[in-house]
């Protein structure tokens, strides 16, 4: 406590440059300032401030330690307003951006709007490489790596990529069995809106990747569509597993070259890096990282 007390009164005198006046808003004598400095100068074996009779400066030392200072009372600050904000119920408006797969995701994100009723979220969907604290976002759910070291970022779940038909597309054309039967079939593909290039089917054999280069039947910049054309049984669409778990489970569509397939996608939550984060981030960031497959039947191994 008495070195808490030296550094009140040494911040103090270092603002006002007067040990009267440090003492006046410390409530104490200017001797017992100038007193409490000395045995911080004793500690610390450096001197703090060059004393004249009528003034006081700093030294190079001084203001160092003054810097120094400041930074650790900022983050007492901040912890005191962390724990504050705390005690409030989550509220206020909170933008966040999804990729457009991300409607898909929507039972979850319903599911806290239900839960949190006094937030009020602005959701904006796109797969274009948002700039998360320039654009204004509190938050961004997005799959793949992450680079930008201003973001915090946690992983929200993990998710396949699995070749689906309806049946009785496959009753009229075949069921395929190997990767290269697929050049004789229908092929739904995604397109990525923000470069124009068709998302790779992850096709294997042997555990070495195969590159074929599959019939675009139909090419699609959302997910949606891929999922609604694969259910009428116009083609074979890749599509994540947590899309189409429902539906091989009713058997509306059915899984296809299982043993050639293989790549795992991770979402991840996005957001600024702060001293704190606010009620609402909070809530959002532990809700969908409990919840967001919560709701997806996933398929089976």
């Amino acid at each position: 406590m008495d070195h808490m007390a030296g550094l009140g009164a040494f911040m103090q005198a270092a603002e006002t440059r007067s040990f009267v006046a440090a003492g006046r808003q410390l409530g104490v004598s200017a001797s017992a300032v100038g007193k409490a400095i000395a045995r911080l100068e004793q500690r610390l074996g450096v001197r703090l401030f060059h004393r004249s009779t009528r003034s006081i400066t700093l030294t190079p030392e001084g203001a160092m330690f003054l810097d120094r200072c400041r930074r650790i009372v900022c983050e007492i600050e901040a912890a005191e307003l962390e724990l504050s904000q705390r005690q409030g119920a989550p509220r206020g408006k909170l933008r966040v951006s999804l990729p457009l797969v991300g409607m898909l995701l929507m039972p979850a994100i319903g599911t806290f709007v239900r839960t949190y009723p006094e937030i009020e979220l602005d959701l904006d969907f796109t797969d274009r490489l948002v700039d998360v604290i320039d654009e204004g976002f509190d938050a961004v759910i997005r799959t793949g790596e992450v680079s930008d070291s201003r973001l915090m970022t946690r992983v929200v779940g993990t998710f396949q990529q699995c070749l689906v038909a309806a049946p009785r597309y496959l009753k009229e054309r075949g069921t395929p069995q190997t990767p290269k039967d697929l050049l004789n079939h229908a092929c739904l593909h995604h397109k990525f809106p923000s470069t124009g290039k068709l998302e790779r089917w992850p096709l294997h054999a042997d555990g070495r990747p195969l590159d074929i280069e599959l019939p675009a039947t139909v090419v699609v910049s959302t997910i949606e569509p891929l999922l609604s054309l694969a259910e009428q049984g116009v083609g074979i669409a890749c599509l994540p597993d947590f899309a189409v778990a429902r539906q091989i489970e009713d058997e509306t569509l059915v899984p296809l070259l299982q043993d050639h397939t293989e790549n795992a996608g991770t979402f991840r939550l996005l957001w600024p890096s702060t001293r704190f984060a606010s009620p609402k981030l909070t809530a959002f960031t532990e809700f969908i990282a409990k919840h967001l497959f919560e709701v997806a039947v996933r398929l089976p191994a």
